[in-house]
């Protein structure tokens, strides 16, 4: 018999899941990014993307390893998910993406060359505060669709009918392809906790524009959850064929 772990362990699975995400994904943006290392946008998409993957084998059969929420909110709507433990999932996200920052910002003030605020902390952003200047509009569709096409993967390959095992490997890969395609827009968020980390240690514009990446990728999240259930989810049908047997 499968027991589903306790509220609580889940919830502290979330938090230290999301921590890995922010502190691999943003540590790589803020840390490594940039000269010495100069890992560039491809490091930091595949940074996301081992974390995301890394954490499924780790803590996916405690907690689902959502460590977003709008994965959260995505599973619900796609049925996969109960809303009475939304609260306390995106609660321990949000907590575990805000430490994460914290202990990002502590080693990155180390470094000869860091300046903060002005040099941040990988935080998402459009008009001004977009890589490539992007606006509003641009940077909202993007985050709606992506997120929306996020769980679309994660859907599908932890149905039932999907291979077993490789669930993982499938939503690491989006995750990067998804970093590499709008890193240059809004420097990625599609999971408003990892957008609240930083925003919140680096204040001003950050967190002024932090709306959007709370609103698009739950828009997306429910998008996705939604259209899967409607289009791909399995449906039970009765046997009629007659050969069931008593």
């Amino acid at each position: 018999m499968i027991v589903t772990p306790h509220i609580g362990r889940r919830a502290a699975a979330e938090a230290i899941g999301t921590f890995w995400l922010v502190l691999g994904g943003c540590g790589s943006a803020v840390l490594a990014a940039g000269p010495p290392a100069s890992i560039g946008a491809l490091g930091v998409a595949l940074a996301f993307g081992l974390t995301v993957l890394t954490m499924a084998y780790a803590v996916g059969h405690i907690s689902g390893c959502h460590l977003n929420p709008a994965v959260t909110v995505g599973l619900w709507a796609g049925k996969r998910f109960p809303a009475r433990d939304i609260f306390p999932y995106v609660i321990a996200q949000v907590g575990g993406a805000v430490i994460a920052s914290m202990v990002i910002y502590l080693i990155a003030k180390g470094g000869p060359s860091f300046d903060f605020p002005s040099g941040g902390l990988a935080q998402n952003g459009y008009g001004k505060g977009s890589p490539g200047g992007y606006p509003l509009a641009s940077a909202a569709i993007i985050e709606w669709v992506l997120t929306a096409a996020f769980l679309l993967v994660i859907l599908g390959s932890t149905d039932g009918r999907a291979p077993v095992g490789f669930a993982p490997i499938a939503i690491g890969l989006a995750l990067t392809l998804i970093h590499l395609i709008s890193i240059p827009v809004t420097n990625t968020s599609v999971n408003p906790a990892r957008s609240t980390g930083p925003a919140l240690l680096v204040g001003g514009l950050a967190l002024q524009q932090l709306w959007l990446f709370w609103i698009a990728p739950l828009a997306g999240g429910l998008t996705g959850g939604v259209i899967y259930r409607a289009i791909f989810s399995e449906v039970i049908r009765p046997d009629v064929s007659g050969t069931e047997k008593g």
